[in-house]
């Protein structure tokens, strides 16, 4: 099976062997013309959508606290007709959250801005995979992370504090790999850091930060995926 692990369940992961393979995904071949056709829909619905790289699964597998995988660069076009169709036997999507917890044990989220692909959705700062987040062939989570919470939100979590594991969730929006950081401000500094980081943004890609003080404490147009993230967080302090 290419993609071998249980759905709905957070997994705790202590290496990712995710490489990243040269030749073109299976999906993107054998669907270019519907492809080409979807794109020129979305460009109409959305102007500002820009037919990046990044990258999608065709093989997940999780053994013995392992999760291993290959993947192939694709263009942005392919993965928003990839999300239309959800194929899982040949492609799966992939993308990891650095949960941010603040000194009162917030989760500091965000709400995506208009221009965007998710707009008005709110998770934690990510993108998916892109070719330049591989070193050698396998993908660097923490470079990738770490890109898209200083593009996103202005803040640097490179000398953070981080739980010492990652942890896997597939779910049906694709395989989430989640890992804790810890900020050193509490949760009202932080938004305030994050909300003149948007007001000083010409370009912002998000439209303001989002405080998740319990599990109860839920923002409206919440991503399903992050309902599970926020119960195992408040469930499970940090050591």
């Amino acid at each position: 099976m290419p993609f071998d692990m249980p759905r709905d369940v957070i997994l705790p992961i202590d290496r990712v062997d995710v490489r990243l393979d040269p030749a073109p995904h299976p999906f993107e071949v054998a669907n270019a013309a519907e492809i080409d056709e979807n794109w020129i829909g979305e460009q109409a619905a959305n102007p500002a959508v820009f037919d990046g790289r990044m990258v999608l699964l065709s093989s997940l597998s999780h053994r013995d606290r392992r999760l291993e995988g290959t993947c192939h660069a694709i263009r942005f076009a392919t993965f928003l007709h990839w999300r239309k169709h959800r194929d899982y036997s040949i492609a799966e999507h992939a993308y990891a959250h650095a949960a941010l917890v603040t000194t009162d044990n917030a989760l500091v989220a965000i709400r995506m801005g208009p221009k965007t692909s998710n707009p008005g959705q709110v998770y934690f700062a990510a993108g998916s995979f892109e070719p330049s987040d591989f070193r050698d062939g396998l993908v660097d989570l923490h470079f990738n992370m770490a890109r898209e919470v200083r593009e996103e939100t202005g803040l640097d979590i490179d000398s953070l504090r981080r739980d010492p594991h990652s942890h896997a969730l597939l779910e049906k929006g694709g395989a989430v790999i989640f890992r804790r950081y810890f900020l050193t401000d509490d949760a009202e500094t932080v938004a305030a850091k994050i909300r003149d980081f948007v007001v000083g943004d010409p370009d912002p890609e998000i439209e303001e930060p989002v405080i998740i003080r319990h599990a109860g404490d839920l923002p409206t147009r919440l991503r399903p995926h992050m309902m599970p993230i926020i119960n195992w967080h408040f469930a499970n302090p940090a050591g």
